[in-house]
Parts: C-alpha cells; structure tokens; sequence
C-alpha cells in the first residue's frame, strides 16, 4: 500500500511538471508571434553599410522594390543612381521572403557591393481585402506595387526619402531631386502628366491618359461625390518625393487603404484603365495636394509602345527615363533599350536574363 502511494505520488509530480512545460511553451509561442502590424522586417545590411544610423544631413535615401521576377531591372535603375552623383546615397531595397537570398546576391557578386544599403521584407497580408484580383495586366497587382503605400513602416528614421519604380534609370544627380523644396502642408511631389510639353506628341501618338478620367469611373456616386473634375492633370507615382513626417501628419497611409477597401467593395477603378490599382488612390488623397516636380526628373511612358520613340534631344536633357507601361526595356520589342542596358548588370544567378531579337530566352 506504501508503495502504491508512493508511485501516485510521483506520477502526480511528472504531471504537474508536464502541464507546467506545456503552459510555459503556449507563452513563448505566444511572446514571439510576429503582431498583425508588423508588416515590415529589416533582413540585411551591406558589410560596408555603418552599424549606426546615417545622419539626417549626409544621405539621400531611396526607396526602390526589387522582385524575383524583376530582379534585374531593380539593380538597374540602383547602378544608374549610384554612378550619376558624388553624394552619399543609401538604399532601401524592399523585396517579398522568398527573394531576400536571391537580391543580397546580386549585390554582393557584383560592383555593386560598393553601395551602401538595407533589404526590408514585406508582407503581402497587409493588403488582405484591399486589392481584389484582375486578369487584364496582373503585374499591376504585384504586392510589391503597394510598397509606396506603406512608406511610414519601412524601417528608416528619415524625414525625407526618394521612392523609384524598378522601370526607370537616372541619368541625372539624384541629390538635385532630393533637395526640391516641398510647399508646406504637403507630403509629397510628384511630375503632373501635363507638364512637358516635349512629350505632348509622344502622349497623343500612343492614347495615354493625362486626366483624372482615364483613372476613375465617373460613373460610381463615390467617384463623383469626390468633386474631382475628370480633366483635371493626373500624375505618375512611380517618382516621387516624400516627406515622412507630413505623411504620419495626415495619415496618408489611412486614407490610401481606405480607397483600396473602396475599389474592393465598389470596383471604382481597375487595372485595365491606365494606371492599374495602384495609381488611383494616390491621384485622389493627394489630389491638388503635391508639389510639382521638374518635368525632366520624370520623363515617361516609354514603355507604352513599341514605336514611338522620343527624339534625341529630349533623352539627353531627361534627368530620369522611366519605361511605364508593358513594353519593358530588358523585354523585346521596346523603345530605347540601349539607354537602359548601359546600367544592366548581369545576374550572377543566371535567373534574369535580357530578351533580345538574336536571343531564344
């Protein structure tokens, strides 16, 4: 009987002991769960990148996406930013997991191992019930093409920062665009699409939208109810300046998921008109709200034909060339591939490769 007891003594202790170990693991699980906000990692710094901060006063920092998929393009318009000015440039190159490996090795196999910069992973289930599916040109809906939306969550302490698409090369001191003054009470500066008149002919030959009418459907009560005439000027995101502080200030990024969520319930726009889902809740919030760019920090719509091409002197006054639009500069057919692939650095991967007339890839 004594020994009976005994045995259920020590059984009655290894339970307790299992059920504490099991309490204790539920709590670490619970304590190192990523939380819903956290939609933004930092994932690597260059070796030649400092440990501290940069200073406010000594870096231009730039915002640039780079997807598997893209890869090359992204290092691209990196090698032109770099190799066109003498200031300090620091990179913020965003990317999904799954392309995290693959970038940090086309930098660190490259020249392109002198830059200084940090990879920060986004997670694409923050724009969960905000961008419905659309076949017409499924590359708008990329969720890297969001990036732009999120910029107070990347992990940067700049009050400034410069954000380029992938399709565009600088051939211009990116300190200049850096320094444009902002206009108080805005967060950023964009190039209005009516402001070149360079590029007027270019625009009329291929059908591209310069207003508010080929980026809504003024059909919708929630577009008209905006007030917005539909020929008004729109503008391109795919170059902008930001100011951080101002952006936090009027909760920007609020009011873009909000016209996303919009769009979802409503289809108020759609990647078959102009701009795909990701330029029409940039041209309503900041709608007469932005600073206006040097025309020549922007010159685009290169990439919407195959054949209207822009004269020489036009290219070589342009500080920045950007190719918006299907018909992509490392793609065949394309317009002015040359001036594109002066900055190609080829993948040491072997993964992104050029598609060129001679080429079977």
């Amino acid at each position: 009987m004594a020994l009976l007891r005994k045995i259920n003594r020590v059984l009655l202790v290894l339970l307790v002991l299992m059920v504490c170990l099991l309490l204790h693991s539920t709590l670490l699980r619970a304590s190192t769960r990523p939380k819903h906000s956290d939609h933004w990692k930092s994932v690597g710094v260059a070796a030649q990148a400092p440990a501290v901060r940069v200073s406010e006063e000594d870096v231009v920092p730039v915002i640039i996406c780079a997807s598997e998929e893209r890869m090359g393009a992204s290092m691209a318009t990196i090698n032109s930013v770099f190799h066109n000015t003498d200031a300090s440039v620091f990179f913020y190159i965003v990317t999904l997991r799954d392309a995290v490996k693959l970038t940090r090795q086309y930098i660190e196999r490259t020249e392109l191992k002198r830059i200084r910069y940090k990879i920060l992973e986004f997670n694409p289930m923050v724009l969960r019930g905000k961008v419905r599916p659309d076949s017409s040109r499924p590359d708008l809906l990329h969720p890297l093409n969001f990036v732009r939306f999120y910029l107070p969550l990347l992990d940067i302490s700049h009050k400034r920062v410069i954000y380029l698409d992938d399709d565009v090369i600088v051939q211009g001191d990116i300190k200049d665009l850096f320094d444009i003054k902002l206009k108080p009470g805005h967060a950023a500066a964009f190039a209005t699409d009516c402001d070149l008149p360079s590029t007027h002919e270019m625009v009329r030959s291929i059908g591209m939208q310069t207003t508010y009418m080929g980026f809504l459907d003024y059909r919708k009560k929630e577009v008209k109810d905006l007030g917005i005439h539909p020929g008004d000027c729109s503008f391109n995101p795919g170059v902008f300046v930001a100011d951080i502080s101002e952006w936090k200030k009027q909760k920007i990024t609020k009011q873009l998921e909000k016209w996303m969520e919009e769009n979802f319930r409503q289809n108020i726009y759609s990647s078959a008109m102009a701009g795909g889902v990701a330029t029409p809740p940039m041209l309503i919030v900041f709608h007469d709200k932005y600073t206006t760019l040097d025309p020549l920090w922007h010159v685009r719509h290169l990439g919407w034909s195959p054949d209207a091409s822009y004269s020489d002197n036009v290219l070589q006054e342009a500080h920045l060339l950007h190719w918006n639009g299907p018909f992509k500069p490392w793609n065949y057919p394309a317009v002015h591939m040359d001036l594109w692939e002066r900055w190609f650095i080829p993948d040491p991967s072997g993964k992104f490769s050029l598609v060129r007339p001679e080429s079977n890839s």
